[in-house]
């Protein structure tokens, strides 16, 4: 029995771009509050692998990160091209030689939103990629040397700067710029 396209990206809307926050649904709500404006109360970030939060019960193992994403689309040879070309992401070959794009640690957003969220724009939208950038005014006049429209969140947040972008088949794309890598823009 096959999984559904929507049940695997519905499980994979991870890539938000902010903290996940501790609690039932307060990471959901802390989420929508971001894109709101409205003060994020509870805004602990989640514990590392090795820690664990009072009252929290976390399993002894778990995910050590993401392995893979893993996606259809209408052209799969020039989506990947467009990705490769313009944000860097490498993909796996097919051969054991080639092991595939290697990511820099930092953080990761797993976050998972409200069905009527309008975050991601088209209501269908079920994912989101959310990619971290190193300066993200290099990389949006990057894009836009090569005609990619780039629209950048004026507004600086205590975890970074965001931008957004689409890919050729109309996905959205989140940059961001997290704060430990010295953003100090305003």
């Amino acid at each position: 029995m096959g999984i559904r396209r929507r049940e695997v990206l519905y499980f994979l809307a991870c890539a938000s771009g902010w903290p996940v926050v501790k609690g039932s649904t307060a990471s959901a709500e802390a989420a929508e509050k971001h894109f709101t404006g409205e003060p994020i109360l509870d805004g602990a970030q989640a514990p590392s692998h090795g820690e664990k939060t009072s009252g929290e019960s976390l399993p002894a193992e778990r995910v050590l990160g993401i392995g893979g994403l893993f996606f259809r689309a209408r052209d799969p040879k020039a989506l990947a091209e467009w990705y490769r070309s313009h944000l860097g992401v490498g993909l796996v070959s097919g051969d054991s030689a080639n092991s595939g794009w290697h990511t820099e640690a930092g953080p990761t957003a797993f976050q998972p939103f409200s069905m009527t969220s309008k975050y991601f724009g088209d209501e269908h939208q079920m994912w989101m990629f959310n990619f971290r950038v190193r300066d993200l005014d290099k990389m949006a006049a990057q894009l836009r040397s090569a005609g990619i429209e780039v629209a950048i969140d004026p507004q600086t947040y205590p975890y970074g700067r965001f931008a957004r972008i689409h890919d050729p088949e109309q996905n959205p794309i989140e940059l961001w710029e997290p704060a430990e890598h010295g953003a100090t823009h305003q």
